[in-house]
């Protein structure tokens, strides 16, 4: 496909995606980061959120839990401790688990590491959530 770049998303477990696509938004650190076919070579940390990727007019949305990407000639190599597509994400067990989350943090007992954890699980069930009610939503 002319003027398009080549996405690979990939988690420790499997390769999520591999497509062509014209345009891919990233939830960098910095905020949401656009790339077009042609885009200067880079590499950013990615926090947890909503990955949009445009294919032939069509958006599909992707939560993603962190991460890096590396933007190289026609490439984006994205990198993520998760990667899940919004029509596969289960917005009622989400949002157990960021009730479930909420719970842990408000105990008042939490060592440094266990806080954090609680905290990593809270924002992956948030991105889960507004990624899977966003799904039925036109992209911005």
């Amino acid at each position: 496909m002319a003027g398009s770049l080549l996405l690979e998303m990939v988690t420790p477990e499997r390769l999520a995606l591999q497509t062509r696509a014209e345009f891919v938004v990233l939830p960098a650190y910095e905020g949401e980061m656009g790339v077009l076919p042609g885009h200067a070579p880079f590499l950013v940390q990615l926090k947890a959120g909503e990955v949009r990727v445009t294919e032939g007019g069509t958006v599909r949305r992707f939560a993603v839990s962190g991460g890096f990407a590396e933007v190289g000639g026609e490439k984006v190599s994205l990198f993520a401790e998760t990667a899940e597509l919004a029509e596969q994400i289960d917005a009622e067990r989400a949002r157990q688990a960021l009730e479930k989350a909420k719970a842990e943090m408000a105990r008042k007992d939490l060592d440094p590491l266990t806080l954090a954890a609680a905290e990593a699980a809270m924002r992956r069930a948030q991105v889960r959530m507004k990624v899977a009610l966003l799904r039925r939503k036109p992209a911005r």
